[in-house]
């Protein structure tokens, strides 16, 4: 029998904002509890950001160089299939409750759809039971039919508060959001996904999207005041963001941008930041509401749980807010597995140290529901470690990224940069040693990850590292050449018909 799959993205979390990864703050009980009883990737990265280009790249097992959804505003190929159309034709109704932000192909749309009028679309293959995106509209309803005094701008409802001082300006905890914790928009998402799931009679596919912990850091009562901020861990940041921005010319581009710029009251970052963790511990309760109504319907032992996100956060380190960049808090992200098979009994609560990706998701999710992996896939199956702890001898030794900075409605980086459109774009590789960026068009970055963890020392121009950076550089190119898209490079047209011969990438896909 199929099973039921339960695949679950929070939104813009941290990869240790864990209570099991050790985190000195941010209690996650039920996530805790959920990795005990599965498998936790301790090095887990997204391969792209922002939200668009990072879901993509989940939904697709795609590279952002193969699917090119680099930004918030870029369309994603209609051609490039993903795991909900796949296990649709498996014989699944895959639902949606939350959002994808999936930019529509605008050659299969109508010149005036309204549809190419907003990039938060639904992912192909996925039945909205409740698209929530930043215009909360059933969320909205709720509200309203509740009492509470909406405001009339609909995606104000995620930070409506009361007037007066914050935390920063004397008050005595941050301030909360206006409306209940039983009625906000994570507790209406989980009611709405525990709701529809209670309905269910045959194996279901759930895609439950959470925002939080995005932005605005505004938190329900009590999780306002959770933390305090005076006590959460230090800004890795040097003394002011004009010494940050010598580090590299894009540096010091996107800091000058003010929705990337971090304040300068550093008692803002830091109620910022308590209140980012208060909603992550909110997350998980309702984590724990969810899988205890799993365990009450008795579907626990049969349902595939992935929890994972698009992407980091900067939260103030190197004066970023946001996700941008090269930088590790940007794009290490929590990844959760529990395989409800026999077969994984032996490797519960393993922490995997190896390097994942979130194109690996896509493979996992098809292998568990007996569905073939398409060629397309840059990423593989996680099944190895689900049954045994340990990775495969094949498995890659470096986590890859890449970051689209164009805007194709302004030339503000090109001008800055003296870039074309075309070369905005940056290249990530990094293993548990060295980390190497690649610009088109911009000098390089190398970095020492044992010496220098926080990223601060560029090495690229040290003659000292010149061989380390030829040895990066190739295996940027290497990853790059083994990842080219695949879709029809595996067939051959014949006399005697159409052959084709699908292969892994693994021995190419090992570094050295």
């Amino acid at each position: 029998m199929q099973p039921n799959i339960l695949f679950i993205t929070a939104d813009q979390w941290r990869g240790e904002c864990l209570g099991h990864a050790g985190h000195p703050m941010v209690k996650t009980p039920h996530l805790d509890a959920l990795a005990a009883d599965g498998v936790s990737f301790r090095k887990h990265f997204a391969n792209c950001a922002p939200c668009a280009p990072s879901r993509a790249s989940i939904h697709t097992g795609l590279y952002l160089q193969n699917h090119r959804s680099g930004t918030n505003m870029t369309p994603l190929d209609r051609r490039h299939t993903n795991w909900a159309l796949e296990l649709r034709k498996a014989g699944y109704d895959p639902v949606l409750l939350g959002y994808t932000d999936t930019v529509p192909d605008p050659r299969h749309h109508a010149e005036g759809d309204p549809a190419l009028m907003n990039w938060e679309g639904v992912l192909p293959g996925l039945k909205a039971i409740l698209d929530m995106n930043t215009d909360p509209g059933e969320w909205y309803a709720y509200c309203k039919a509740k009492g509470y005094d909406v405001p009339a701008i609909r995606p104000y409802l995620y930070a409506l508060r009361e007037a007066g001082p914050d935390w920063e300006d004397g008050a005595e905890v941050p301030k909360p959001l206006s409306i209940d914790k039983d009625d906000n928009d994570t507790a209406f998402l989980f009611d709405r996904t525990i709701d529809y799931i209670g309905h269910q009679n045959r194996p279901w596919a759930v895609h439950l999207s959470i925002m939080r912990p995005h932005p605005p850091w505004v938190a329900s009562e009590p999780y306002n005041a959770l933390y305090d901020p005076n006590d959460v861990p230090e800004i890795a940041r040097l003394e002011s963001a004009g010494e940050e921005g010598e580090q590299h010319p894009w540096l010091a581009y996107q800091l000058s941008r003010k929705p990337y710029r971090a304040p300068e009251n550093e008692k803002a970052i830091r109620r910022h930041k308590a209140v980012y963790y208060g909603l992550m511990t909110e997350v998980d309760h309702h984590m724990g509401r969810l899988i205890q109504f799993l365990k009450a319907r008795e579907e626990y032992e049969s349902t595939l749980i992935i929890f994972t996100s698009d992407h980091g956060e900067q939260m103030g380190d190197h004066w970023l807010r946001g996700k941008c960049g090269y930088f590790d808090a940007s794009y290490h992200v929590p990844l959760i597995v529990r395989d409800p098979r026999p077969a994984a009994d032996g490797a519960r609560g393993a922490q995997i140290t190896s390097f994942t990706e979130n194109v690996d998701l896509m493979p996992t999710l098809l292998e568990h529901a007996g569905v073939e992996v398409p060629v397309q896939c840059d990423g593989h199956a996680l099944t190895p470690f689900l049954e045994t702890g340990k990775a495969p001898g094949h498995w890659r030794r470096e986590a890859h990224w890449e970051y689209d900075f164009r805007d194709p409605t302004n030339t503000e980086a090109e001008d800055a940069l003296g870039l074309t459109l075309h070369q905005c774009v940056m290249n990530i590789i990094r293993d548990d040693k060295f980390k190497y960026v690649h610009f088109a068009g911009l000098p390089p970055l190398l970095f020492d990850l044992e010496s220098d963890p926080g990223e601060y020392k560029n090495l690229a121009s040290d003659p000292a590292h010149r061989e380390t950076l030829l040895t990066y550089a190739q295996k940027m190119l290497s990853w790059r050449m083994t990842h080219d898209e695949q879709t029809l490079t595996h067939y051959a047209i014949t006399p005697e018909g159409l052959k084709a011969r699908a292969a892994p990438r693994y021995p190419l896909f090992a570094g050295s």
